[in-house]
């Protein structure tokens, strides 16, 4: 038996059996999940209905993912699945799907953070006694910079991640409808929030 998104084999609101007026059509079609994994990139197209193209994923690596305090967004790798609000066992099986949260790599946004305002984050601050290697820049682009650090912010939580060279993101996009996996990293008070629903998780 196919899957079949009808309502005719559905029970009235009473409880009384409803007999069928027709077998099934194709417009009432199902298909099974993508339950798209991490790996290597797979795509299937599959044809809908019109002629229409799906996407479906069956395994990505990487995504453009948004910061949106930063107003910018750079294709960063995947590295797991951490938590899941509809089923712990998509987090098992490294799923990806709408709404996930995820690990990625922070490197295309620390390398875009220390070229737009010179400040490295991965760097810890410098012990007593060491000094730092300075780049030589000219003055327009030394104006530049400090002109753009006034206005900086950064939120400690989010300095703490890139610290560590992986950040949480959520998948905006639905990976197994149009075969991308994209996103915004989390922060404010959305990173407090998850960051205490995954602590809770490990900690059962």
């Amino acid at each position: 038996m196919g899957i079949s998104r009808d309502s005719t084999h559905k029970r009235r609101k009473t409880g009384g059996k409803r007999i069928p007026i027709r077998k099934k059509r194709q417009f009432e079609m199902g298909r099974p999940a993508a339950n798209t994994k991490l790996g290597a990139k797979r795509i299937h197209s599959v044809r809908c209905r019109g002629g229409n193209l799906k996407y479906r994923a069956l395994r990505l690596d990487s995504g453009n993912f948004n910061w949106a305090t930063e107003a910018t967004t750079a294709k960063t790798r995947l590295l797991t699945v951490l938590y899941n609000a509809s089923n712990n066992e998509l987090v098992r099986t490294n799923t990806l799907v709408k709404n996930c949260i995820v690990q990625i790599d922070a490197t295309p946004f620390r390398q875009w953070y220390k070229q737009h305002y010179g400040v490295d984050l991965a760097k810890k601050k410098a012990k007593e006694g060491e000094t730092e290697e300075t780049v030589k820049q000219s003055k327009h682009v030394q104006h530049k910079l400090e002109a753009r650090n006034k206005t900086r912010h950064l939120d400690s939580a989010l300095a703490e991640q890139f610290q560590t060279g992986r950040l949480l993101a959520c998948v905006s996009s639905r990976p197994g409808q149009c075969g991308r996996c994209d996103g915004y990293i989390l922060e404010g008070p959305e990173l407090e929030f998850y960051n205490k629903k995954i602590y809770k998780r490990k900690h059962r």
